[in-house]
């Protein structure tokens, strides 16, 4: 299973970890730690030494109840870390966290090489087709309701089935529009019930029927830290089960803040296999 990024092939079939680089002063766990140039240097290259395959920018909080900043802030917060990171580290995979084709046609043109939308598309219509044009790699999440409302009161019937009917959908919708590399993210955590997110992970590997690479993202989340009646910062160990679990169930690519565990993770696994 593979993607292509700039004509090189990247073989997804070895998990690769993706590493998260907030820049903004509202996340749920690291809010404030990395939104300076020279703290989101430092950090990037830790996380490239403890083994991040792509490291994956965000300027917009999008943790449940964030308020929607402006296209211009998050341009303002991204454009200029981002042009140092690519001069800094080169060869590195920069990945941008948005849903806004703007700011995603900016960061592309800029040297990112991955957009990470958490709409699917829903929130820009104009989004998949600025990242096919770029002939970039989509990751394609799912996503009920907004930032804002999403964990009001999330229903579903069959929480499997409909998120694997959305993808079916919106996957389609993504080669109509030139991508070529869909990556399909679950989407842990956003307008889910801690039920909706276990029986998710519980469930996994029916995503394989999509034959395409898939990503999990629960670092830290509260479908950790609530479950064991934690905060974030506590939950590492509880996100290196899951880590541990989705690897097992088929996960393709695991973002998180930690990368030196979630790559351990993927070793000791490996050496199993």
């Amino acid at each position: 299973m593979t993607i292509n990024i700039k004509g090189e092939l990247i073989d997804l079939s070895q998990p690769k970890i993706m590493g998260i680089l907030n820049l903004t002063p509202d996340s749920f766990y690291d809010g404030g730690k990395f939104n300076a140039e020279d703290q989101a240097l430092i950090q990037t290259e830790k996380m490239i030494s403890e083994g991040a395959y792509f490291i994956d920018l965000g300027a917009c909080s999008t943790q449940p109840g964030a308020e929607e900043i402006t296209e211009e802030e998050e341009k303002k917060r991204l454009f200029n870390i981002l042009e140092k990171l690519i001069e800094s580290f080169p060869k590195q995979f920069f990945s941008i966290d948005t849903y806004r084709s703007a700011v995603a046609e900016g960061c592309l043109n800029r040297g990112a090489v991955m957009i990470n939308d958490i709409s699917g598309g829903q929130f820009d219509a104009k989004m998949m087709q600025t990242v096919g044009e770029k002939n970039v790699p989509y990751v394609l999440m799912h996503l009920l309701g907004t930032p804002k409302d999403m964990q009001k009161n999330p229903k579903y019937d069959n929480v499997v089935q409909e998120v694997l009917y959305y993808f079916s959908e919106k996957i389609q919708q993504a080669y109509r529009n030139g991508i070529n590399d869909v990556i399909i993210d679950p989407g842990f955590g956003f307008g889910k019930t801690l039920e909706h997110n276990y029986e998710l992970m519980n469930h996994l590997d029916l995503f394989q029927s999509l034959e395409l690479p898939v990503l999990v993202g629960i670092s830290r989340k509260s479908m950790i830290y609530k479950k064991l009646g934690v905060t974030a910062d506590k939950a590492l160990n509880g996100t290196t089960v899951l880590n541990t679990i989705a690897l097992s169930k088929g996960a393709n690519i695991l973002r998180v803040h930690d990368v030196k565990q979630a790559k351990e993770c993927i070793e000791l696994l490996q050496a199993l296999r």
